[in-house]
């Protein structure tokens, strides 16, 4: 029976590691260009650049660490770069100067980039096929409870202690990560053999469509991550805009069990597409958003709709490849996906001067909805593929 249950011990250590490393992502999101503002008088561009730098790095090696992780092993990669992740947390403790923080940020991205690809991969490779979308959303959760956790942590700490200690105490975490790194004692079966580097490899070609569409569906969440408390603070709903990540977290992962199983029963589209027609409702709601009961309301409605797109489309992207493959096909979602947050942040933020958050929305649900109509186009595609 073993071989049919997802919490198993390698499973419960990557989803610690995951949710360590994730905290410790989000903390720093938050509090950092705070600490450049507050500690060194910087300005509120010089912070938005700390946070950007982390996120190049990481958008940039990304697409390597599919290769590196087939080359060298997933468990051995994960060990070194969570080592290399947990040495940079620490370097922080003794940072002095604004751009020795930004060269250190850069450098933190690209062991982040593999530490999280490798333990999504090595989760996709260790849950039972006929349960990996239920898995996947299980491990995720490990990710979306620090996007909850880590700011609400981060800017609480920082109210009570100073920066220094926060960064401390983030560096435990990193150390804790890597500990829990040591407990796994996944079995692989035998890597492919290893042929001479090749550009056209940095990219899965089979996973690139679902890629793709992942892009589409981070572009528009990236309206939620960076405008969420600028837009609630223009509506004069300040006093609750902390509790949207809160309830957006609560019906998550209250639904994400049972839409993981539908997912395994019904097939993709079952499930895929009523989440995405939740979260264009979401976007709707946030448009005529005047009051608290309407923001939390749009939290709620999103986090059932986007909040379980990432692991089914992950586990779309892994099932298209062989298992020797896994880690090049989750760089290659995680690559796309990682860019459209980052295009997103910036495309929107324009779009939102320049129209205002009511219209951006609005427009966002439409956008959405073309993503469905993209989506059904593939889910055809895909299936004729699969009868040929």
């Amino acid at each position: 029976m073993t071989e049919n249950k997802i919490w198993t011990k390698d499973f419960i250590s990557l989803a610690i590691v995951n949710l360590f490393v994730f905290m410790s992502f989000y903390t720093l999101l938050t509090t950092l260009p705070l600490f450049v503002m507050n500690e060194w008088n910087g300005s509120e561009a010089e912070g938005g650049m700390v946070v950007t730098a982390m996120l190049l790095a990481a958008i940039l090696l990304r697409p390597f660490s599919g290769t590196i992780l087939s080359k060298y092993g997933k468990t051995k990669v994960l060990l070194i770069s969570n080592i290399c992740f947990a040495i940079t947390m620490v370097v922080y403790i003794w940072i002095d100067s604004y751009y020795a923080l930004l060269l250190l940020r850069f450098v933190h991205g690209f062991s982040f980039a593999i530490v999280t690809t490798a333990t999504s991969a090595l989760a996709a490779d260790i849950i039972p096929a006929a349960k990996r979308g239920e898995g996947l959303g299980y491990f995720t959760m490990s990710m979306n409870l620090a996007i909850v956790l880590g700011p609400f942590f981060g800017l609480s700490l920082i109210q009570i202690t100073s920066y220094n200690n926060l960064f401390i105490i983030l560096s435990i975490f990193a150390i804790l990560s890597v500990l829990s790194t040591f407990l796994l004692k996944v079995e692989h079966p035998p890597e492919q053999e290893v042929t001479p580097f090749n550009w056209k490899e940095l990219l899965e070609r089979p996973v690139l469509p679902i890629a793709a569409i992942g892009l589409l569906i981070s572009f528009a969440y990236a309206s939620i991550v960076s405008f969420i408390s600028v837009f609630a603070s223009a509506r004069g709903l300040d006093q609750v805009s902390s509790y949207f990540f809160a309830v957006f977290a609560i019906t998550m992962l209250s639904t994400r069990p049972f839409l993981g199983k539908q997912f395994d029963l019904r097939g993709p589209r079952a499930v895929i597409i009523p989440c995405m027609l939740l979260f264009a409702a979401g976007f709707v709601l946030l448009s005529v958003a005047h009051n608290s009961f309407t923001f939390l309301l749009a939290a709620g409605v999103i986090g059932i709709g986007y909040g379980s797109l990432l692991p089914f489309f992950l586990s779309i992207s892994v099932s298209k490849v062989s298992l020797s493959r896994s880690g090049h096909a989750t760089a290659t979602f995680l690559t796309l996906y990682d860019a459209g947050i980052a295009i997103g942040s910036s495309v929107l933020g324009v779009v939102a001067s320049m129209l205002g958050f009511t219209q951006m929305f609005i427009l966002l649900a439409v956008f959405v909805c073309m993503i469905i109509w993209i989506f059904s186009i593939y889910m055809k595609w895909s299936a004729k593929q699969v009868t040929e």
